[in-house]
């Protein structure tokens, strides 16, 4: 485990947690119900940058960057795991696998964020991390090595905080406080939010993300 850590740390990472995921993940990989959630703060000029103009398209190279350097640091971990005998997979930092309106991708990162105890998932649907905030990006790994797992989080902390939904273009987030098992269409409209960014935003690059609602949230480390 110390070496584990190390590994991790030595990467560079902002925060990592540690969970049980079991029952949550999908039954091909019912034997991988240990996670290691890692945190990476994204550039807080940039951040603050879409309060003022929106996003940018150097907002959204830096996104693309901080999920390619999540992907190389999750694939370490893996190879590490698989080198000591043990199964585990990672799941990529950014990948739409469904093919309805439904957008999800194969294992939500925010699941086992919020179950290794480091932060909980505000009325927009981000993870809001405990002492970081919304601002992060995140990489999951899913393995059946034994972790030191956290408390999970089961409850929103935004109260009557409402700024992510006045502040959302697209109006694809309905204001209720999150709790653990809530399904995400009770939180915000995933294809709006889609749909919205597609068209207005697709100048600054395929695949853009608007970082609005996370941009404005006050529990953003100041």
């Amino acid at each position: 485990m110390v070496e584990l850590k190390k590994i991790i740390e030595d990467m560079g990472v902002s925060d990592y947690g540690f969970g049980n995921v079991r029952g949550l993940i999908p039954e091909n990989w019912s034997d991988l119900d240990q996670s290691i959630s890692i945190f990476v703060e994204l550039s807080r000029p940039l951040v603050d940058d879409i309060k003022s103009q929106g996003p940018t398209k150097t907002y959204f190279a830096h996104y693309r960057a901080m999920n390619n350097y999540i992907n190389e640091i999750t694939l370490k971990i893996v190879m590490y795991l698989q080198k000591k005998g043990y199964r585990a997979v990672a799941i990529p930092a950014s990948q739409t696998v469904s093919e309805s309106s439904d957008i999800r991708g194969v294992f939500q990162h925010r699941t086992a964020a919020t179950v290794s105890g480091k932060g909980w998932i505000g009325k927009s649907g981000m993870f809001i991390h405990e002492t970081i905030g919304p601002s992060v990006r995140m990489g999951t790994v899913l393995t059946n090595f034994k972790l030191p797992v956290g408390s999970p989080v089961k409850e929103g902390k935004c109260g009557r905080c409402r700024e992510c939904v006045i502040a959302c273009p697209a109006m694809a987030i309905e204001g209720t406080e999150w709790r653990a098992g809530i399904d995400r269409i009770e939180l915000y409209d995933a294809k709006a939010c889609s749909d919205y960014m597609k068209e207005s935003y697709m100048h600054i690059g395929r695949g853009s993300v608007c970082g609005i609602c996370m941009a404005v949230c006050p529990f953003n480390k100041k």
